[in-house]
C-alpha cells in the first residue's frame, strides 16, 4: 500500500483518506481541509501500512471510498484513533458478496478477463456518463494496466481469506446510481450505520471535491 502526504503542514488534525481499487494521487490532489494534514492511501497489492505517521495527531478523520472502505476496516479493527468522524462512501466491509457488495461472478469476470478494454468499460461505468468520463480523465491515475490487475487479484484474495472487519463507521454515503456496489447492497450492509442516499454514480467529481473540502452536511449524521 502506498500513504502519501498531499498536504503536510504539521497540523494536529489529519485526513486521511482510502481510496478505491485503481486510484493513486492525480486522482485526488485537490483541496482538503484547510486545518489538517492530508494523507492518501491507495494501491493496495499489499497491507503494508505505517501506523507511525500517525502517532501526532490529535484528531484523524477518516474517509474511505469504494474497496478502499474494506482495506480501512481492515487496518483499523483492532486500533483505536482520536477519530473525528469515519464516513464510508460508495463501498462495504463486505465488498465481495452477493447481498452486500459486489456479486462475486461479477468481480471474478472482471479478474478473470482484465485488459485495457475491459479497464475502460469499468471506468465508464463507474463514471456513468460521457460529462463524467471526461472529467475523470483530467486526472486519471497514472496506473499500468499490469499493476491495476495484479492490485486486483490481491484484493480478492485477501477479502476471501478474512472475515468481516469488525471496524465501525459512523456515516455510510450511498450512491443511487452506483453501478459498482449496488445501492441496494449498500443498505443491506449498512444496516446499523446511518445512511445518507445520494443521486450520484460510484465515482462523481463533484462529491469528491465537496468531501475533501470538509462540507459539514457530508460528514455529520443527519
Amino acid at each position: 500500500m502506498k500513504q502519501i502526504f498531499l498536504k503536510q503542514e504539521h497540523h494536529e488534525c489529519l485526513f486521511l483518506f482510502f481510496a478505491g481499487w485503481g486510484s493513486d494521487e492525480h486522482l485526488f490532489a485537490r483541496p482538503t481541509f484547510p486545518d489538517c494534514d492530508y494523507m492518501l492511501c491507495f494501491d493496495y497489492r499489499d497491507l503494508d501500512f505505517d501506523y507511525s505517521l500517525l502517532e501526532d495527531y490529535r484528531e484523524i478523520r477518516l474517509l474511505a471510498w469504494s474497496m478502499g472502505v474494506w482495506v480501512a476496516g481492515k487496518i483499523f479493527e483492532e486500533r483505536t484513533y482520536p477519530w473525528g468522524g469515519r464516513l464510508a462512501v460508495n463501498g462495504t466491509l463486505s465488498p465481495i458478496d452477493d447481498r452486500l457488495g459486489i456479486p462475486e461472478a461479477i468481480f471474478q469476470g472482471t479478474l478473470d478477463n482484465f485488459s485495457p478494454s475491459v479497464l475502460t468499460r469499468f471506468r465508464r461505468r463507474i463514471c456513468g456518463s460521457v460529462q463524467g468520463v471526461k472529467l475523470f480523465l483530467d486526472h486519471a491515475p497514472y496506473r499500468t494496466v499490469d499493476s491495476l490487475h495484479q492490485e486486483l487479484a490481491y484484493l480478492y484474495e485477501i477479502v476471501q481469506e478474512n472475515e468481516v472487519p469488525s471496524f465501525h463507521w459512523d456515516k455510510a454515503l450511498v450512491g443511487s446510481e452506483d453501478k459498482i456496489f449496488p445501492a441496494a447492497a449498500q443498505r443491506n450492509a449498512w444496516d446499523k450505520v446511518p445512511v445518507q442516499m445520494l443521486p450520484v454514480e460510484h465515482y462523481d467529481e463533484n462529491l469528491f471535491d465537496r468531501l475533501l473540502a470538509g462540507e459539514e452536511d457530508l460528514w455529520i449524521n443527519r
